[in-house]
């Protein structure tokens, strides 16, 4: 079996693709995989760490408006064809599979148009404008949210199979009784989570403003990812509040497995793969969308959630300090809600999606 991934720009992208590669490697250790992406996105460091080969092409996403540098990417990207083909030709992949980016687009297309089996994994609940009109041209679709089908185009809609985005294994493990004891979160005590993407959000940040007294005069236990460039700024706002040993700020979060399954509640934004953790898991949500990103994509995401049960979503134009509080000590005092809407949300998840990816392109690789 010889696969080529192409995703990037993003770890939204970038991780499913280690994912896949690494079920197929499980399955198939003599399997060969190639990653395709450039040199200036995630993917050029992540990749590699992971012991994947991976080479690079230069494309960039066209903008809106038609000036001088939107014809250089439209030349790029031509050329970006050229440099796919020759990549392809010599690596003479059996499946061709693209996670989402400007980069997937050139690689998966060129592979469709030169006969090669191809396929994509769209994340999101709204796909984006590159993988809508992949579809048309793969042959077949994985899908994440059920609610998305209706936005590919109607030619495409027969290609479509759900399977869910693919979650980390030490995610799929953890336990809420053994991550307490490695966090030192006592039973009994209520544990509220805030990690706003692995960036952090600073609108999450600056809305705590009410909320995060009375967390700590309340004795409730939490862990807030700051992200690293509002650190500094949170502390300069919080840091006098004198934080018990079980209330932790922290700029980066390494250990989501253990915070996700200690936790009652979670506040964060909807990217794609942050859901997909929170709901393996199943656990009751805050989803505060980031606005501004393509399509809208995220507060489809967290409406989708929603829908089901399994969180609240307050958008970024509705977040405030109150609203949040009240919001969140609302649920903090109602078990009984928390526990229905972690049934909802672990009910929403996909625990065995990348079983269902596997099987899928196993499938298609191997079909006469």
């Amino acid at each position: 079996m010889k696969v080529i991934l192409s995703g990037g720009g993003t770890g939204g992208h970038v991780y499913p693709a280690i994912a896949i590669a690494n079920k197929i490697k499980e399955n198939h250790p003599e399997a060969e995989i190639l990653f395709v992406g450039t040199k200036n996105g995630i993917e050029s460091t992540i990749v590699p760490k992971y012991g994947y080969q991976i080479k690079f092409i230069e494309v960039k996403g066209f903008k809106r408006k038609i000036d001088f540098e939107n014809v250089k990417r439209v030349l790029m990207f031509l050329k970006s064809l050229s440099d796919s083909k020759k990549i392809i030709q010599e690596f003479k992949p059996d499946l061709v599979i693209g996670t989402g980016g400007y980069v997937s687009g050139s690689v998966v297309l060129k592979a469709s148009k030169m006969g090669i089996k191809s396929c994509i994994h769209e994340q999101n609940s709204f796909p984006g404008i590159t993988n809508k009109m992949l579809s048309k041209n793969v042959d077949f679709v994985m899908t994440s949210f059920d609610d998305s089908h209706k936005r590919f185009p109607e030619s495409a809609r027969k290609k479509l199979v759900l399977t869910g985005n693919p979650v980390r294994e030490e995610i799929l493990n953890s336990e809420k009784e053994k991550s307490r004891e490695i966090l030192d979160i006592p039973k009994n005590k209520k544990m509220l989570l805030v990690a706003g993407g692995s960036g952090g959000s600073e609108e999450i940040n600056d809305a705590l403003k009410t909320a995060l007294p009375r967390l700590v005069k309340e004795d409730i236990a939490f862990t807030i990812s700051t992200g690293k460039d509002y650190y500094e700024k949170f502390m300069k706002m919080y840091g006098k509040l004198n934080f018990k040993e079980h209330q932790r700020v922290v700029p980066y979060l390494d250990d989501m497995a253990n915070n996700l399954a200690a936790c009652d509640l979670v506040i964060g934004s909807a990217g794609a793969i942050s859901m997909a953790e929170m709901t393996a898991i199943g656990v009751a949500a805050i989803i505060v969308p980031k606005a501004y990103t393509a399509e809208n994509h995220q507060e489809y995401n967290a409406k989708s959630l929603e829908s089901a049960g399994g969180g609240i979503c307050i958008t970024e134009r509705e977040l405030c300090p109150e609203k949040l509080s009240n919001t969140i000590f609302s649920l903090l005092k109602n078990t009984q809600k928390l526990e229905e809407m972690a049934r909802c949300s672990r009910k929403f998840g996909k625990r065995d999606s990348i079983d269902i990816i596997y099987k899928k392109i196993s499938e298609e690789c191997f079909k006469k």
